[in-house]
């Protein structure tokens, strides 16, 4: 898929399950103002369309792609009679579900518990450590995030995480770009995220 690209609507009926072999998406959904709020962030190895394909509902989220994706597109039928026939696989699918469930958590907790520039700063160091690539100034965030999607993700306004930002570069935890992000004090903005 290239970058910008749908790989699952929600509410679509599910007929397949796909793990991400190289590329990036995003998880979303969309209020009924239209309004995109972004649930997670995807990177190789990451299956997509588990939920739908064990439970039958329509998809739950929207995915699509932050840059050129490519993946292994599974039908449900033949992923099901892997889990019924491999354990193991069953298991670490359950494992996965429980971690994602943790995260939702977590995040809930964090809506309720930080503020907007916490928050900000929690969701910036979960990309460094996760797809962060070390240059001569600090941690490149390599995932392409407009303002807009970092905002649905901490559950505040655009005007709000560009306040939060500014405070974060103020500090010298981040220099930003047009999306670009560089992590410049990671211990500091693991501080200031209460991480």
């Amino acid at each position: 898929w290239p970058a910008g690209a749908s790989l699952y609507l929600e509410g679509e009926s599910c007929t397949t399950v796909l793990i991400v072999a190289s590329g990036r998406v995003k998880v979303f959904s969309l209020t009924a103002e239209g309004e995109e709020i972004l649930l997670a962030v995807r990177g190789p190895g990451a299956l997509l369309g588990e939920l739908s394909a064990v439970d039958g509902a329509p998809r739950s989220a929207s995915v699509a792609a932050l840059e050129p994706v490519v993946a292994l597109v599974v039908p449900i039928a033949a992923f099901v009679d892997y889990l019924r026939s491999h354990g193991d696989a069953a298991i670490a699918l359950l494992q996965l579900v429980t971690a994602r469930l943790r995260d939702a958590d977590r995040k809930r907790v964090e809506s309720a518990a930080y503020d907007i520039p916490g928050r900000v700063a929690r969701r910036l160091l979960e990309l460094a450590e996760r797809f962060g690539e070390p240059d001569g100034q600090g941690v490149r965030i390599g995932v392409a995030l407009s303002q807009d999607e970092l905002a649905g993700w901490v559950g505040a306004s655009r005007e709000a995480v560009a306040k939060a930002l500014r405070v974060l570069r103020d500090r010298g935890f981040v220099t930003t770009g047009r999306r670009t992000m560089t992590v410049l004090d990671l211990e500091g903005l693991r501080k200031r995220a209460g991480a």
